[in-house]
């Protein structure tokens, strides 16, 4: 039944002369929905619990890093643009500056823009400093408060555990 709709898609494809396009779009959208599933693990996983318990306490730690990124985006996509502007750069538009900065500052680095003045290669350093730094430091609240949580978690799982033992040991003549 799971699979269902990718085969139905594929048969009307098929006999369309593979160039369904939009037509079956909902099917598209069903097929995907399934993904969403995942999520009703979280009421029987306490690892899910406690992560998702953590991304709501650190609501205020991740607007501050959206926002950090957003201003070291905005700022280093600017200036990269301008000190590349009278060089032969595919900087052509602040935009390709600030892609260069979001990819820059998550260090995933594509290579597709790379700055060619010195000016720009020395703001292109301090970038992937201040980058690291910027990312680094929200994680660290964000881990203490994971920890915190998981902490939490467990010591509720030990007691519960050491209830039951007890309550074993009662039922059994073990403890008076």
């Amino acid at each position: 039944m799971a699979i269902l709709p990718f085969y139905m898609e594929l048969v009307a494809m098929m006999s369309s002369g593979g160039g369904g396009g939009g037509k079956f779009v909902v099917l598209r959208i069903c097929r995907t929905s399934r993904v969403v599933r995942i999520f009703r693990f979280a009421r029987h996983s306490k690892e899910m619990q406690v992560v998702m318990q953590v991304v709501t306490g650190a609501s205020k730690e991740f607007g501050m890093l959206a926002m950090l990124i957003l201003v070291f985006v905005l700022l280093f996509g600017t200036l990269l643009y301008y000190c590349e502007l009278g060089f032969d750069s595919n900087f052509s538009s602040i935009p390709h500056g600030m892609w260069w900065a979001i990819v820059t500052v998550t260090t995933v680095g594509y290579g597709d823009l790379a700055p060619k003045s010195t000016v720009g290669r020395l703001i292109g350093s301090i970038a992937v400093v201040l980058g690291i730094v910027i990312l680094a430091l929200p994680m660290t609240v964000i881990v203490s408060k994971f920890n915190e949580s998981y902490g939490d978690v467990k010591r509720e799982t030990e007691r519960e555990t050491l209830k039951k033992v007890r309550a074993y040991a009662i039922a059994n003549g073990a403890i008076y």
